[in-house]
């Protein structure tokens, strides 16, 4: 298919974030810039990739790929302000003033020989049991009635310090060096933060730009089932339910007794619970719950063992606020399965996860920026009914 002119929708859709930017962002878009965005998410979803040489071909020649590129690297876009003010539109438009968060971990693979791809680094891939190269973020989706939508992200890198010093203790672990005669853990560079630390900053930002939204929880996976992330994340909203997973070998106390999670709820009766996800469809579930004292939070976390139709296991939930019911927390929970739906969308059709190989910061962020703004587009578009 090739690309004639934007789509009026798209046209319109770019004149609407640019109504959007706050006084206080970054300067308003000019015609070129807002001539060049529309032709850009045009040839995203024409071209499934975020490449000017395709687009360029696409257009039979009427954008040429240099000039693309140009504009991509000295224009000057507010490409932050775009991002709020896309989100803020969504909004608007759909009388959204309630949600939950869900925080999530994305990544993106790469070439081998890929040297200037921001923060790019060898991780472990769970669906083939190796590692592989490639870019990490963790991401920032509000999840209501009505939409599923990223709202904010930023990249991740594992300190190499850190990792060298890992890789060694596990290797001295195996011959069971004694831990006094392996090298001490060196102290932690703030220019390489945690996964936690940049999901807490992602709240804070969420909280500043849309400070009148009504947060009803915040779920994340096991990584985030942290005393200090679900206190402070739960603290930044004014003390609302953060939701997580915990792993089953955690250790809980129970009547002055210690016992691991899958200890204690092996031996506990669960109860059928009817779930009702978004769209309609119905779950059955068995879960089991209790308020426990957690020896990793130092406090009482209320705690559920959850089992699917067709699971042989049951996972373990951690919720921060007692006050809820069980199945409160567990319908809060299957928001989180709404989100892997959607980001695996978005890897496969929007651009960034198919080809987008601009280099350094500013080629990674603003080409996922222009990935972002295509999905959002999607939520508003008339025919899209449901998201």
């Amino acid at each position: 298919m090739l690309i004639d002119e934007p789509l009026p929708f798209i046209k319109e859709f770019i004149n609407q974030l640019d109504d959007g930017i706050k006084p206080d962002q970054p300067g308003r878009l000019s015609v070129t810039q807002k001539a060049w965005l529309a032709f850009c998410i045009m040839g995203i979803l024409i071209t499934n990739s975020i490449c000017w040489a395709k687009f360029e071909r696409a257009s039979l020649g009427s954008y040429s790929r240099a000039a693309l590129s140009w504009m991509f690297k000295h224009s000057k876009i507010p490409w932050e302000a775009l991002l709020t003010a896309s989100v803020c539109l969504i909004l608007k438009k759909s009388a959204l003033t309630e949600g939950v968060l869900v925080v999530d971990d994305s990544d993106n693979k790469r070439s081998k020989s890929a040297k200037r791809i921001y923060q790019i680094h060898k991780f472990f891939e769970k669906s083939s049991g190796g590692y592989v190269n490639g870019q990490e973020l963790v991401v920032l989706f509000l999840v209501t009635d009505q939409v599923t939508l990223p709202v904010g992200f930023a990249f991740y890198m594992p300190e190499p310090v850190q990792s060298n010093w890992k890789k060694n203790a596990k290797k001295l672990k195996k011959p069971k060096v004694p831990k006094k005669s392996r090298p001490l853990q060196p102290p932690k560079n703030d220019n390489y933060p945690t996964k936690q630390e940049i999901a807490l900053a992602l709240l804070r930002d969420f909280k500043r730009d849309r400070p009148s939204f009504k947060v009803k929880a915040i779920v994340a996976d096991a990584l985030y089932g942290t005393a200090d992330f679900m206190d402070k994340a739960s603290a930044h909203f004014g003390g609302i339910q953060v939701i997580s997973q915990i792993r089953c070998n955690q250790i809980l106390r129970y009547r002055g007794k210690k016992r691991a999670v899958k200890n204690f709820f092996s031996k506990y009766a669960t109860v059928p619970q009817n779930l009702l996800i978004r769209g309609g469809k119905q779950v059955t579930v068995q879960t089991g719950s209790a308020r426990l004292y957690v020896n990793a939070h130092h406090k009482k976390r209320f705690v559920i063992a959850l089992k699917y139709e067709g699971e042989n296991e049951f996972r373990a939930l951690i919720a921060s606020n007692l006050s809820w019911r069980t199945q409160d927390i567990v319908q809060a929970y299957t928001y989180r399965w709404l989100v892997e739906v959607i980001e695996e969308d978005w890897k496969l059709y929007e651009g960034w996860g198919q080809l987008a190989k601009q280099p350094d910061y500013e080629g990674s962020s603003q080409s996922l920026i222009l990935s972002l703004l295509l999905d959002h587009w999607h939520r508003i578009h008339p025919s899209n009914d449901s998201a």
